[in-house]
């Protein structure tokens, strides 16, 4: 790396790492005052946990299929190494990389929170976001950025491997997916879906969703790697892509129901940068408004099914972050271009490409989904996930954490 680029690693991994406080005030807006610092915690605690076990050995098992530091083999594949000391061998400017893909690696759990608001208890999350990053973060992140790259992988083809430029199917529809998994073991919140449970504090909302786009850039941009025109590129769809998601998702609620909404328009941006994520480096600029349309029409609907399944999502992790992941997913196998990233998609006349996207998205759904639902299963046979009821039904700021976020003065 020459300097230039060294600056805007390290500025990009700073973005992202503002993104964290970001999602908990996006997410703490959205659930009631009773749970709002319950929710700030779920995300905050995921900065203090999943990076001290990034460095002392899941950095070692999802990022380096160095051959000569491979600790097991799995289908003739060696599979990252495991040291206690987590960074043998990696010093210097080479640590911009650890420390990069460990912003992603505490973001990704952290999504997943929104999910369960108003329910689950404080402990059983610690516990479980700890294991879910060791038994399904890291193995999916090997599978997308080394797997799916490299020879063999995970059994997608090597002369034209799937891509995720910045964590669309590694990170967003991973943790989707898992959403769907706990929620499913965790069960309804009382009173859902009958009783109103409005977002408390829609200001805190727009805040977050603007701290999320800014660090987003980083997130992004900074997959690039470098200061380069594809970086430059990946910058300007993460701008382009969530606006014209913002406004297709205001269009629908005006249309459908009459109003565009505060909540909308956060919601939209969200889902429009969800969707350009695997994209953003290897599409043009225009298709990038065509993911912000589709991603904010197609998670403004996807939210409606949670009524007609019976699943509770309480934040609609599901609705944007899995199905915003999978739009772009497929999006990314139409319009990639290799005049940006190197790679064409099917309407460029590429078909093998669109199917190789199919596969490893498929992949990893099937794998997060059932690994999560056993780990659900298992907490809650032993610790137990759920709050007390009547705990649940006092808040969660008091009973778990003896804190009110306001006064009642």
């Amino acid at each position: 790396m020459d300097s230039g680029d060294m600056a805007w690693m390290l500025i990009s991994t700073a973005l992202v790492v503002f993104m964290v406080p970001g999602l908990a005030l996006f997410y703490g807006g959205m659930t009631r005052s009773k749970n709002v610092l319950n929710m700030l915690m779920m995300n905050m605690v995921c900065i203090g946990l999943v990076p001290l076990l990034w460095v002392l050995f899941t950095y070692s098992l999802g990022n380096n299929g160095n051959e000569d530091q491979g600790w097991f083999e799995f289908g003739g594949k060696l599979i990252g190494n495991f040291d206690v000391a987590g960074l043998d061998g990696i010093a210097g400017e080479d640590l911009i990389g650890v420390a990069f893909f460990m912003t992603f690696a505490s973001i990704t759990p952290a999504l997943i929170s929104g999910a369960v608001a108003d329910r689950m208890k404080f402990s059983a999350w610690v516990v479980f976001a700890a294991i879910w990053s060791i038994i399904v973060y890291t193995p999916v992140t090997y599978w997308v950025y080394t797997g799916f790259h490299h020879t063999g992988g995970f059994g997608i083809s090597a002369d034209l491997p799937a891509l995720d430029f910045a964590g669309g199917t590694a990170i967003h529809i991973n943790a989707g997916v898992a959403a769907l998994a706990l929620v499913l073991v965790l069960g309804k919140r009382k009173g859902w879906p009958s009783e109103p449970m409005a977002p408390h504090n829609l200001t805190m909302v727009l805040l977050g969703t603007g701290i999320l786009w800014f660090g987003w850039f980083g997130f992004n941009a900074g997959s690039a790697g470098a200061a380069n025109g594809q970086a430059a590129q990946a910058l300007m769809n993460t701008f382009v892509a969530p606006a014209a998601g913002m406004l297709s998702w205001l269009l629908v609620e005006k249309l459908r129901d009459g109003h565009a909404t505060t909540l909308g328009a956060a919601s939209g941006v969200v889902a429009g940068l969800v969707a350009i994520t695997p994209a953003a480096g290897y599409v043009s600029t225009l298709s990038s408004i065509v993911f912000g349309l589709v991603a904010g029409v197609g998670c403004y609907f996807a939210i409606q099914l949670k009524g007609k399944f019976g699943y509770d999502d309480s934040l609609d992790v599901v609705g944007v972050h899995g199905v915003g992941g999978i739009l772009g997913g497929l999006l990314l196998g139409l319009f990639a271009s290799a005049d940006v990233g190197g790679t064409d998609g099917l309407l460029y006349g590429e078909g093998k490409f669109f199917l190789t996207q199919i596969v490893a998205m498929l992949t990893v759904i099937i794998y997060s989904f059932f690994v999560t639902l056993a780990l659900a299963k298992v907490l809650d046979l032993t610790m137990g996930l759920r709050a007390d009821e009547e705990d649940e039904h006092e808040g969660l700021d008091l009973t778990q954490h003896a804190e009110r976020a306001y006064s009642n003065a």
